[in-house]
């Protein structure tokens, strides 16, 4: 099983990303993130989709996707021509006995203490999945009282625009 990160350009209608979870679910691949968001077009909107499956029930799956009405634009993502995001915020149990410490993990890595009190701390990281996966594994070895992760969003390298519309 290959991952795959599919961009969509949709118009932006209501009821289509239930439409398109549930299509992707009846061809057996499972959704592991998926983000939506404006882009320069007012009327469309951008859908990023990471799932996981062989290539050749991926190109079902983006022909039959491409036969919605809504659906102006899909394409898969590469490592090489993309750049991919993913938000945390991360909540853990502090003290002064372990506030230097996660302040100086929080430095090394990039994050933003968002919010601070004395039982408590809230980090903010934005970055490659990788990245935030290797800050998780750092972290668990404090007591995580909540994660919160958006999603991987990615964007294509170079002066090209996806966000036009084209079927």
């Amino acid at each position: 099983m290959q991952r795959y990160v599919v961009t969509l350009i949709v118009d932006n209608h209501a009821g289509l990303l239930a439409r398109l979870s549930s299509l992707f679910c009846r061809k057996s691949f499972n959704i592991q993130s998926i983000t939506a968001s404006e882009t320069s077009e007012d009327n469309l909107t951008r859908i990023t989709i990471v799932t996981q499956g062989d290539e050749n029930n991926l190109r079902q799956l983006m022909t039959q996707s491409q036969k919605l009405i809504e659906v102006q634009k899909i394409f898969c993502n590469t490592e090489e021509g993309s750049l991919y995001r993913e938000l945390l915020l991360l909540k853990v149990r502090s003290d002064d006995e372990v506030m230097s410490k996660l302040k100086n993990f929080a430095e090394i890595y990039g994050a933003k203490i968002i919010d601070l009190t004395f039982s408590s701390m809230v980090l903010e990281l934005t970055g490659h999945p990788k990245k935030i996966d290797a800050f998780l594994d750092v972290m668990k070895h404090y007591p995580i009282i909540e994660i919160c992760r958006t999603g991987m969003t990615a964007i294509e390298r170079g002066e090209g625009t996806s966000a036009s519309a084209e079927k």
